[in-house]
């Protein structure tokens, strides 16, 4: 996942996105424990997705304060 295709999508989409990234590291953490998990490079990736999904979700956050910040002062 690149960082322009999370930049397009809406708060809504990201939450969504965020949640099924949530699930997808807990099921892979789950078959790491059990020994079936075949393809751990996948166990980074998903990490580095939460991040960005998270980076871009605080970017916005700290924007819209800005903006708000600047129409009351």
């Amino acid at each position: 996942m690149k960082i322009g295709d999370v930049r397009a999508k809406s708060r809504d989409e990201l939450q969504a996105m965020l949640l099924d990234l949530r699930k997808e590291q807990f099921n892979l953490r789950f078959q790491r424990a059990t020994g079936q998990l075949e393809a751990v490079s996948r166990i980074r990736q998903v990490r580095r997705d939460i991040a960005r999904v998270k980076t871009v979700m605080n970017e916005r956050r700290r924007a819209q304060a800005t903006a708000s910040a600047g129409k009351q002062g």
